[in-house]
């Protein structure tokens, strides 16, 4: 309850910036995570629908920047 409410007395520039943190701080330890199957299996069809053309990638970068751009 207290992180929430700390959480909820930042900015909205400042919860993102929070929640870029957490995300990388996540990513660093991503060897720690255990992946379920059926999470694996989502993961291995979106690559699949990339290699095959179905879908295309952006990376996380130009995401960031269109999102920026849309709420902005």
């Amino acid at each position: 309850m207290a992180i929430e409410l700390q959480i909820s007395q930042l900015s909205f520039e400042e919860k993102l910036e929070v929640m870029e943190a957490l995300w990388e701080d996540l990513r660093s330890h991503a060897d720690l995570m255990l992946v379920p199957q059926w999470h694996k299996d989502v993961l291995d069809n979106r690559e699949r629908m990339i290699e095959t053309g179905e879908a295309r990638f952006n990376d996380w970068d130009s995401a960031k920047k269109r999102i920026t751009e849309r709420i902005s």
